[in-house]
């Protein structure tokens, strides 16, 4: 794996041959067991983490004890926190959580440094990483402002599920999803239950009317 993961990475894969070695000679990768957590507030960022399986939730308390969910890393991907971080010597402000079991590449900060210095290719592939992730937040502080909870959790529903029909969350997990309180995600979802959208059992959301939600979502503007 350690020969073909920059591979994985399509902002990487024009790397010259003499920096792809130094990349793979000056990183490691790691395995993580789903629950893991990868970062938390306070503690400084050494290692950018480049995912090559599983997910991992970004996310942050509020005052009052609230979490609230900043987004996902997905397979392909890099944290913008994390580079966040690295590139302002910064401490972590939220907390990293493996969602799954998580295969993924640490390259320290001494061979991240190195390369940001010497490598224009390395460089683009970090800043075009950090400003697509940045564009993404932005689009969710607008949701957070502007958009109607039903919309949001409709959408985050089928986002979640993928091709499947279930979603294993429970209430106060999609709150945290969504920056919201339990009860509000309990209310919108006994809505939609009353509209045949879907069916609920202990810590799962069953989708029984996809198009329901989808035409929901279409109504505001939204990708489905």
């Amino acid at each position: 794996m350690s020969q073909t993961w920059i591979d994985r990475f399509q902002g990487l894969r024009l790397l010259p041959g003499d920096v792809r070695d130094d990349l793979i000679k000056g990183s490691k990768v790691v395995s993580l067991p789903a629950g893991t957590q990868v970062f938390a507030p306070g503690q400084s960022a050494d290692n950018l983490l480049l995912l090559l399986e599983g997910t991992v939730r970004v996310q942050q308390k509020s005052d009052t004890g609230r979490e609230v969910f900043l987004y996902r890393v997905h397979a392909g991907e890099s944290c913008v926190l994390t580079t966040a971080c690295m590139l302002a010597f910064e401490e972590y402000s939220a907390d990293g959580i493996a969602e799954t079991d998580v295969t993924a590449v640490a390259i320290p900060r001494k061979t991240f440094d190195d390369l940001a210095a010497k490598s224009p290719v390395f460089r683009e592939f970090v800043f075009t990483a950090y400003s697509r992730r940045i564009t993404d937040l932005f689009t969710l502080i607008d949701d957070i402002v502007f958009q109607r909870m039903d919309v949001r959790l409709a959408s985050r529903l089928l986002e979640l599920a993928g091709t499947q029909d279930v979603v294993h969350a429970t209430h106060a997990m999609l709150g945290s999803e969504l920056g919201t309180a339990r009860e509000v995600i309990s209310r919108t979802l006994a809505e939609f239950h009353r509209r045949g959208w879907v069916e609920q059992s202990r810590g799962e959301v069953h989708l029984t009317a996809r198009d329901g939600l989808e035409r929901l979502v279409r109504s505001a503007g939204g990708a489905f």
